[in-house]
C-alpha cells in the first residue's frame, strides 16, 4: 500500500504507528495510515485484518 521512500513501516511492525496518514478526519477523531492502520485520537486501532489494539497512552507520572 505505501509509495513512500523509505517505505513505512507495515502495519504488524512494532512502531506501524509511524506510518503516514493519507486521510485524517480530526473531526471524527481518526486518521488513516498508508498501511492500513485507522488510529483514533484515544490511540486505540483498528488493523487491516481487523484486530482490534485498545487504547495505550502513556500513565501520567505526578510529580
Amino acid at each position: 500500500m505505501c509509495e513512500h521512500q523509505p517505505s513505512c513501516p507495515m502495519a504488524q511492525d512494532t512502531d506501524g504507528e509511524a506510518a503516514v496518514a493519507v486521510r485524517q478526519h480530526p473531526e471524527q477523531g481518526w486518521s488513516l495510515l498508508c498501511n492500513g492502520i485507522l488510529l483514533f485520537d484515544d490511540t486505540g486501532e483498528l488493523l487491516p485484518d481487523g484486530r482490534v489494539v485498545l487504547p495505550h497512552r502513556p500513565e501520567k507520572v505526578w510529580a
